[in-house]
């Protein structure tokens, strides 16, 4: 199959999120997962047609694995498709790296190949590195989590930028979004950018990496590149919105250090708000980031109040540990385990704008304030409303309920560069 044959053959089959035959097989006692081929699955099954002959760049780490776990690069480079280049995000290629680090610039050791750290790159950096390993189509494949302060999302629109600007063609292998395809939380906001937020999406975006890279080649690249970039995604098959991970037959490699399984990815546009609060520990650190929440200073009573709360589809689990790294490492924290029991009916962020209220009630309870002034909550979040509507003693419902206009917006703007089914999701 050729290359513009390929790209077309998924399209009916992501509008409508078919499945290809049955049901996978299940082990005994256990309900059985959809059979889903990524972009990477039906690159490779037609035999690399759609980038055969050219110099490609790949943008990698260790979650872009098909379903035998062998890496995109790897079988590229067996297979005889010429790689002039790897560029590693946040954590690395490989992987070997924690958060805020990555592995560097240099030659790995598997392939040979020249792998460019591309970690906090500017577009410029980016057009430098294109530049430097002469290719001629960037190939993007990575596992995204969902949620607007994961910076994989950011990787992908500054590699398209400085790809739309130097004239390169984009192809993105779409993988699953393993959260699901709803979109939830506030807007992004001008004068609350960063490395966290770069762009105008709402905090549970709901879309995979291919829509993603759709919806910033039709509303943010005409503006900042100047024109849209040659733009190719192989779609997923038998994926639909109302799948989460653990729904599918596809393996899970873990995205960063501090991203271990998809229950993890399930709670963290919600409680990856926590790293903007310097009293309470965000469970780095533990075997369990991000489902388990808490701090020294904290006790039994704020777990009972937000259980009071009946917030749909979670329970919660008063909590004690104590982290190796990170915040309040070896020291213990009383908190909360957040225990997702009906991933349809839970809403990260409406739970975790409920433990912050409550939590925001305990005398210990304090904003983490960096450079001074600068309050790490209104970058994730992407305003100052949450954090002042909080202190101003506003409970859940009316916290949500704020961003339920903008939300509704960014719904309909998305809309056109959807792929895949959504109802009921």
């Amino acid at each position: 199959m050729n290359r513009r044959g390929l790209l077309a053959a998924g399209a009916a089959g992501a509008a409508a999120g078919l499945t290809l035959g049955g049901p996978a097989a299940a082990k005994p006692g256990l309900l059985p997962r959809v059979p889903v081929r990524t972009g990477l699955d039906r690159l490779a099954a037609a035999g690399w047609d759609a980038v055969r002959g050219e110099r490609i760049g790949v943008v990698s780490n260790p979650t872009g694995v098909d379903g035998g776990y062998r890496h995109l690069v790897d079988r590229m480079h067996a297979d005889g498709v010429t790689i002039g280049g790897v560029f590693g995000p946040e954590h690395g290629f490989r992987g070997s790296a924690q958060a805020g680090g990555s592995e560097g610039t240099g030659t790995d050791a598997r392939t040979g190949l020249t792998v460019y750290d591309a970690y906090l790159a500017s577009q410029a950096r980016w057009a430098e590195m294109f530049t430097a390993a002469g290719v001629r189509t960037v190939v993007f494949d990575i596992q995204d989590v969902g949620a607007r302060f994961y910076t994989y999302i950011y990787t992908l629109y500054d590699s398209m930028v400085a790809a739309a600007r130097l004239g390169l063609r984009y192809l993105v292998l779409d993988r699953p979004n393993p959260i699901g395809g709803r979109a939830y939380g506030p807007m992004m906001t001008d004068g609350f950018t960063s490395g966290v937020g770069r762009l105008k999406i709402v905090q549970q975006h709901g879309m995979t990496v291919g829509e993603l890279a759709r919806f910033y080649n039709g509303e943010f690249l005409p503006v900042e590149a100047g024109r849209p970039v040659d733009l190719d995604v192989i779609d997923c098959r038998g994926w639909h919105a109302r799948l989460r991970a653990g729904d599918t037959d596809l393996p899970w490699v873990l995205p960063s250090p501090n991203m271990p399984t998809p229950d993890t990815a399930v709670v963290y546009p919600g409680t990856g708000m926590f790293e903007g609060v310097s009293s309470l520990s965000e469970g780095r650190g533990t075997t369990r980031p991000f489902e388990l929440i808490g701090g020294p200073d904290f006790d039994h009573h704020w777990c009972d109040r937000v259980t009071a709360l009946n917030l749909p589809g979670v329970e919660f689990r008063e909590a004690y540990f104590t982290p190796t790294f990170n915040k309040f490492a070896n020291r213990l924290c009383a908190g909360i385990e957040v225990k997702v029991t009906d991933q349809a009916a839970y809403d990260p962020i409406r739970t975790a704008v409920g433990m912050l209220v409550e939590a925001r009630r305990q005398a210990a309870f304090a904003w983490r304030v960096d450079g001074g002034t600068r309050h790490w909550i209104d970058l994730l979040t992407g305003s100052s409303r949450l954090r002042t509507m909080i202190d101003a003693g506003a409970g859940t419902d009316d916290v949500v309920g704020a961003w339920a206009g903008e939300l509704a917006e960014f719904e309909a703007r998305r809309r056109p560069y959807l792929r895949y089914s959504r109802l009921g999701s």
